[in-house]
C-alpha cells in the first residue's frame, strides 16, 4: 500500500508541475511585465527572463495561503486523493495550455478552482460556500475596483493641473506602504507569517499609542518616504528615465506577487497527499516555483505579446496607472488565500487605463472573446473534471 501511495504522489505531482509550467507560460509569466512591454520599457524576451525568477521567489515566500486554500477549503466533508489531485490538475492544465498556444488568456483561477471542485464534488464532498462567498466576492469586485483605481491614476498622470514629478513620488509613497505590509515566510516565527514592518516595529520597541502599533507605523512611513524620495530624486534628474524605472519596478513586483499567488494553483492539490509522508511545504513551493520558472521562459512571451498589444495601446502613463492596482489586489488575494487570475487582474486594469485616453485602443472585440473564455473555463473545467473522474471511479 506505501509502495502504491508513492507511485500515486509522484503522479500528482508531474501533474502538479505540468500545471505549473502551463501557468508560468500564461498568466503568471505573461501578465506582470505586459504593461511594460507595452510601453517599451522592456523587451518581451527580457521580460519573460525576470518574470520567471521573480515568480519563484515570490512562490517560495509567499505561496503557502493560497496553497492550503486550494488544498483544503474549495471542497468540505472529503479530501483529496492522489488521483482526484491528478485528475482536476490535467484537465485544469490542458484548458489553460489551449489558452496559451490559441492567444487568449483563459483565467488560471478559474479554471484550477471548477477543476478541484468538480473532482472534489465527484468525490462525494459538500461545496464550501462560506469560502466559494469569499472568492466569487473577489473575482467579482476585481475588474471594477481594478479598472476604477486604473483609470483615476492614469487620469492624474495624464491631467494638466499636476505635475508628474510630484505624481509619480506619490504613487510611489502608496506602493511603498503595500511593501512595508505584505507578510514574508521568512520573517516571522515558524508557521508565522511577518512583514518588514511587524518585524523591524517589534524590534523598535516603541510604546503603543491609542491601541496603533507605533513601531509599525513609523517603519510603513519610513519606506514610503524613503521610496517617495528616491523617484523624486529620479523623475527630476529624467522624467522618461523615472517612469521607464517605476514601471519596471512596478512589473517586478507584481511578477513576484504572481509567483506567491499562482503557485498554489499549481501545488494546491497536493497539500491534502503531503500529510500521511510527512512532508513539509517548502520543498514543494521550490519545486512548484522551478514549474514556473521553466514555464515563463519557454512559454510566456507568446502571452506577454498579446496582452501587450491586442488589448491596449499602452504607454508608461497608463502602464503605470494598470500595474498600481494590479499589485494591491494581488497581495490581498494572498493576504487572504484566495485563488485569483492575475489576467482578469492585469487586463481589467489594461482596460480601465486605456479608457483614461478616450478609450486607448481598447479592443472590445477582443474583450468579450476574453470575458466569456474566463466564464467558460470556470463552467468547463467543472464540468470535465466532474465527469472525468466520476469515469475512472467507475471504470476502476
Amino acid at each position: 500500500m506505501v509502495g502504491t501511495g508513492v507511485v500515486t504522489l509522484v503522479i500528482a505531482a508531474i501533474a502538479s508541475l505540468f500545471m505549473a509550467w502551463a501557468i508560468g507560460a500564461g498568466s503568471s509569466g505573461s501578465t506582470p511585465y505586459a504593461p511594460a512591454v507595452g510601453a517599451n520599457a522592456i523587451s518581451v524576451m527580457r521580460a519573460g527572463f525576470f518574470v520567471g525568477l521573480l515568480g519563484f521567489l515570490g512562490a517560495v515566500m509567499q505561496g503557502a495561503n493560497v496553497s492550503e486554500a486550494v488544498g483544503k477549503e474549495l471542497i468540505v466533508g472529503v479530501e483529496l486523493t492522489a488521483i482526484a489531485a491528478t485528475t482536476g490538475l490535467i484537465v485544469a492544465a490542458l484548458l489553460v495550455a489551449i489558452g496559451v498556444f490559441t492567444g487568449y488568456p483563459i483565467a488560471t483561477a478559474f479554471t484550477v478552482t471548477g477543476a478541484i471542485v468538480g473532482v472534489g464534488l465527484a468525490l462525494g464532498g459538500d461545496p464550501a460556500w462560506a469560502k466559494y462567498q469569499q472568492i466569487s466576492a473577489l473575482w467579482v469586485l476585481t475588474p471594477f475596483v481594478g479598472s476604477s483605481i486604473a483609470y483615476t491614476t492614469a487620469k492624474l498622470l495624464r491631467s494638466e493641473r499636476t505635475a508628474e514629478e510630484n505624481v509619480i513620488p506619490l504613487l510611489g509613497a502608496l506602493v511603498g506602504l503595500i511593501i512595508a505590509n505584505v507578510k514574508f515566510v521568512l520573517l516571522g516565527p515558524p508557521d508565522v507569517s511577518q512583514s518588514v514592518a511587524e518585524a523591524a516595529g517589534e524590534a523598535l520597541a516603541l510604546p503603543a499609542f491609542a491601541g496603533f502599533e507605533t513601531g509599525r507605523i513609523v517603519v510603513s512611513l519610513g519606506i514610503a518616504v524613503f521610496i517617495a524620495g528616491l523617484l523624486a530624486w529620479d523623475v527630476r534628474r529624467d522624467l522618461a528615465g523615472g517612469q521607464r524605472h517605476f514601471l519596471i519596478a512596478l512589473g517586478s513586483l507584481v511578477a513576484f506577487s504572481a509567483g506567491g499567488s499562482q503557485v498554489g494553483l499549481a501545488i494546491g492539490p497536493l497539500v491534502p497527499l503531503l500529510d500521511p509522508f510527512e512532508i513539509p511545504l517548502v520543498p514543494v513551493l521550490v519545486g512548484g516555483g522551478i514549474g514556473l520558472l521553466a514555464g515563463s521562459w519557454t512559454g510566456a512571451p507568446r502571452m506577454i505579446k498579446a496582452l501587450a498589444q491586442d488589448y491596449s495601446a499602452l504607454g508608461p502613463r497608463r502602464s503605470i496607472a494598470a500595474l498600481i492596482p494590479s499589485f494591491a489586489i494581488a497581495q490581498t488575494a494572498v493576504f487572504f488565500g484566495i485563488p485569483v487570475s492575475f489576467n482578469e487582474i492585469i487586463v481589467s486594469a489594461i482596460v480601465g487605463s486605456g479608457y483614461a485616453a478616450e478609450g486607448g485602443g481598447v479592443s472590445r472585440k477582443k474583450m468579450g472573446y476574453t470575458v466569456l473564455a474566463w466564464l467558460g473555463s470556470l463552467v468547463l473545467a467543472t464540468g470535465i473534471a466532474y465527469g472525468v473522474f466520476t469515469l475512472i471511479e467507475i471504470v476502476g
